[in-house]
């Protein structure tokens, strides 16, 4: 039985012999490239650029305005609410909100119109799947967006947004019927 167990171990000594052997090739073709390479010259290596140094700036509270409240709440000192008075137009923070005015426009869905008693109602449908009638007056949007009017492809919408000058402004908007199902 030893006399087997040799005969492989014999042959697998041979094999791995041979195979160091391969690994044993002239790699003077190689060293001579890799001395090519060296003796090239080298690049030049571009200076570092000036840069200016960096004057810092301690925020005073007392003097200046608060950075992180928009620019539009600023008007000769006085409050948000004396500015909405001075523009004429405001949106009517009373009302009660109606379902789909906590989706933002552009996520609902106009599906189909429907006629009941002689007057189009619209029909929306809001981002969790859910169809809603909607007649002009009704209010839809972030924006305090009022329908102004219901036709057979599109529901036409009124907002009021800021105008960036501490006031309000009108916006038109509309809602296209949507061919998806």
């Amino acid at each position: 039985m030893t006399a087997s167990r040799a005969r492989p171990k014999a042959a697998l000594l041979c094999a791995g012999a041979l195979l160091l052997g391969g690994c044993a090739e002239d790699m003077s073709d190689l060293r001579q490239f890799v001395e090519e390479i060296k003796a090239r010259p080298g690049g030049e290596v571009q200076p570092l650029p000036e840069f200016e140094e960096y004057e810092g700036f301690t925020y005073d509270e007392t003097d200046l305005r608060n950075p992180f409240r928009p620019r539009a709440d600023f008007s000769d000192g006085e409050d948000e609410s004396s500015d909405e008075e001075s523009s004429g137009l405001t949106p009517d923070r009373e009302r009660r909100k109606e379902p789909l005015e906590q989706y933002p426009l552009d996520s609902l869905g106009m599906v189909g119109t429907l006629t009941q008693n002689g007057q189009r109602r619209g029909l929306v449908r809001d981002p969790d799947g859910v169809v809603h009638r909607v007649v002009p007056d009704n209010y839809l949007g972030q924006n305090h967006g009022r329908i102004t009017a219901v036709e057979p492809d599109r529901i036409r919408i009124v907002e009021i947004v800021r105008d960036g000058q501490g006031g309000w402004m009108e916006r038109d908007a509309s809602l296209a019927m949507s061919n998806e199902e």
